[in-house]
């Protein structure tokens, strides 16, 4: 089927390269089914001719998607699609377990033609604005994770807001993105309520959270509400190297590497997680309930936050939704 009736229309006024339009315009009409494998492309004069733009602006774009596989060429034929294939892009902050998580959910949840590219920002603004801008039209979908830093937002406004799908933490966000969110507040204050009477065995609770942690701050501030509310004695320790384990105190923290330390730490001291000393970590990983008797955890559904940006990609049509947060108790507490 010819078609090349597929609009490859230029608009002379936008600040993106022609031939930048003319690649995004290809690579959509694939994402949307418009144009399937086999399918001819228009020819470089019908372009130039309709758009009035240069033949080096459709062999610059026509090149770049050939390099990308997106198309080939035919001596004296033409340009074809050469794969239906779908790239879309995940970008996270780092790499952890939980992370990974995420990640198997995402990728199951897409047939084999949609191909995954993972990147990683690491909170570096530099990197995030090179992986953004350099994605510029390669994708037929966005998966990011923000973080907190005045540049975001442009950087993101630059991204069709259609194809764009913010995750995990709300910030930057507005009313008109596509997002599937965690609430690291009012939700993580509701799932504390569920352990107000084990926390009642334990004379203090004590919130590591470390200098080095990029976990939201609105976590501590609910914490402190909750410890006023229900008449909890507290402390906020953010300097790691401060942290000595002491009986009868229970322990939250947003860092594994905090769990490390405090499990080293009841060793040393004999004490036993659960009885003397009590411990909830901060997101769920697949060994937390093995760990030791079994690690308690507050965490979001990681499984379900992949799956729903999974469908963002498959059912191309708004997407807004929070994933619940939730407390699993076990022997650590």
């Amino acid at each position: 089927m010819n078609k090349e009736v597929i609009s490859l229309t230029i608009n002379h006024q936008s600040d993106i390269p022609k031939y930048q339009q003319l690649i995004n315009a290809i690579n959509d009409a694939i994402g949307e089914n418009l144009l399937e494998k086999g399918d001819a492309l228009p020819s470089v004069n019908n372009i130039c001719t309709t758009n009035k733009v240069s033949r080096d602006t459709v062999f610059k774009a026509y090149s770049i998607l050939k390099e990308n596989g997106v198309i080939e060429s035919v001596p004296n034929k033409g340009y074809y699609v050469a794969n239906e294939t779908k790239k879309v892009l995940l970008l996270l902050d780092t790499f952890k377990a939980y992370k990974e998580v995420l990640y198997h959910s995402f990728v199951n949840n897409l047939p084999n033609n949609i191909i995954t590219d993972v990147q990683f920002h690491h909170y570096n603004i530099d990197n995030f604005k090179t992986i953004l801008n350099n994605s510029k039209g390669k994708y037929y979908k966005y998966i990011v994770m923000t973080f907190d830093h005045k540049d975001v937002p442009a950087v993101l406004s630059d991204i069709d807001a259609d194809k764009l799908l913010l995750i995990d933490w709300s910030i930057h966000s507005n009313p008109t993105n596509n997002y599937v969110f965690q609430n690291f507040g009012a939700s993580f204050f509701e799932a504390l309520k569920d352990a107000v009477e084990v926390f009642r065995k334990y004379k203090e609770l004590v919130f590591l959270y470390p200098t080095y942690t990029y976990h939201p701050k609105e976590t501590i501030e609910y914490f402190k509400k909750y410890c006023n509310l229900f008449k909890f004695n507290y402390r906020i320790i953010t300097d790691p190297k401060s942290f000595i384990l002491e009986k009868n105190v229970a322990y939250i923290s947003t860092s594994d590497r905090m769990l490390g330390v405090f499990l080293e730490q009841c060793r040393v001291e004999n004490f036993e997680p659960g009885r003397d000393v009590g411990f909830l970590s901060y997101n769920e990983t697949p060994t937390k309930k093995f760990i030791y008797k079994g690690i308690s955890v507050i965490s979001t559904d990681f499984k379900e936050l992949g799956t729903k940006a999974a469908a963002f990609v498959l059912e191309d049509k708004p997407m807004q939704h929070y994933v619940p947060t939730k407390l699993t108790l076990r022997e650590s507490l």
